[in-house]
């Protein structure tokens, strides 16, 4: 019986994906690997349409971690500072790494699942005159919110400043105004809404903001590879086969209908298995305008033991996931990315009644 990944990655793959894995090896300095590399980095930029002479995606060999690690040390200057949104864990990741690598960084604190108090984001930067840079998490998967980034990112804009976000769990599904939003780079990964395999991220930056920013790191130092990438070489060995597997991801995705079907793929999903579960007495934690269409959280029913739904469901062949730190004990999570299919849903959803209608 075949796993339904329903983690928040990695996913269930395709067939023509984990096909592509079995390409013919391929060494990282021949050209035939100079000409993958573009194409991908060309086809990132379609994903929203975006001017490789304003943008560069630039190809890591690492996890969606790798990705926003790259991004705070690499598009932050010298000076100035960086507020940092927290409502998860992810946000707190962020301020973790600003804090390794000793970049200025205020860390405005909420609940996890609380959606952004923007009173208290204007309090911060009235307070603190040397931010610059706004980081927040997009899609925060600790409880499977949206952040909406409209007012955030009109307050960036009306007070000059920029905004860095992790889109590792929205980027190919979610809207990301590139255009209207001040976004000085967005970090991302092959392995969740794009249907790639673990082991291959990238960020987007905007290239005039990369060229201010500091040298901090060596391996993640975007400016290293943006200036590699540019002239078809790599500082590093890359991950070959991951790359061939998001290549084949990406060509399915564009011929699926790019960003906007995808959202709609995902949505449905969720929507069935949300319904399923309202039926069934099991409530969402988070009203539905407020959640991704990528993953949401359940409350655990009164009685209900995680470890216990985890495993009556991986008998059936689906991988759910648990909360996480002080979520642990009250939810479990399920995400609808990857290969899944209507029977593989029909049968999700029968799982999950022979569960809780016991």
């Amino acid at each position: 019986m075949k796993a339904i990944l329903l983690n928040p990655g990695p996913v269930t793959l395709s067939d023509g994906v984990r096909a592509a894995l079995q390409r013919p090896d391929l060494c990282h300095r021949e050209p035939e690997f100079a000409t993958l590399q573009q194409g991908l980095r060309d086809k990132l930029l379609a994903v929203y349409g975006l001017a490789g002479d304003t943008w560069a995606a630039t190809l890591l060999t690492g996890s969606g971690t790798a990705a926003v690690e790259a991004m705070l040390i690499s598009m932050m200057p010298a000076e100035g500072a960086m507020l940092v949104i927290e409502n998860g864990v992810y946000g707190e990741r962020m301020l973790a790494i600003a804090h390794a690598y000793g970049i200025p960084a205020l860390g405005l604190s909420h609940a996890w699942a609380e959606k952004i108090d923007m009173e208290r984001v204007h309090a911060a930067l009235d307070e603190n005159p040397r931010i610059a840079h706004v980081a927040v998490v997009h899609h925060e998967t600790t409880s499977g919110r949206l952040n909406d980034l409209h007012e955030l990112a009109a307050t960036c804009r009306e007070r000059g400043l920029w905004l860095l976000l992790d889109a590792v769990s929205s980027f190919g599904a979610e809207a990301l105004d590139f255009a209207e939003w001040p976004i000085a780079a967005c970090a991302a990964t092959a392995n969740k809404c794009l249907h790639g395999v673990p082991g291959t991220s990238f960020v987007i930056a905007r290239r005039e903001r990369l060229a201010r920013g500091a040298k901090r790191g060596m391996y993640l130092d975007l400016s290293r590879y943006l200036a590699q990438q540019d002239a078809g070489g790599t500082p590093f060995t890359q991950s070959v086969q991951t790359f061939y597997a998001l290549d084949a991801a990406l060509g399915e995705f564009f011929a699926a209908g790019g960003v906007a079907a995808r959202h709609a793929l995902y949505a449905g999903r969720l929507g069935r298995v949300r319904g399923t579960l309202r039926r069934l007495g099991v409530a969402p934690l988070l009203p539905d305008g407020d959640c991704s269409c990528v993953l949401h959280a359940f409350e655990l029913p009164s009685g209900t033991d995680y470890a216990a739904l985890h495993d009556a469901l991986k008998a059936r062949g689906f991988v759910i996931y648990a909360g996480q730190g002080r979520l642990a004990s009250r939810i479990f999570r399920i995400s609808t990315m990857g290969e899944i299919g209507e029977d593989d849903l029909a049968r999700l959803c029968a799982a999950l009644e022979a569960f809780f209608a016991v």
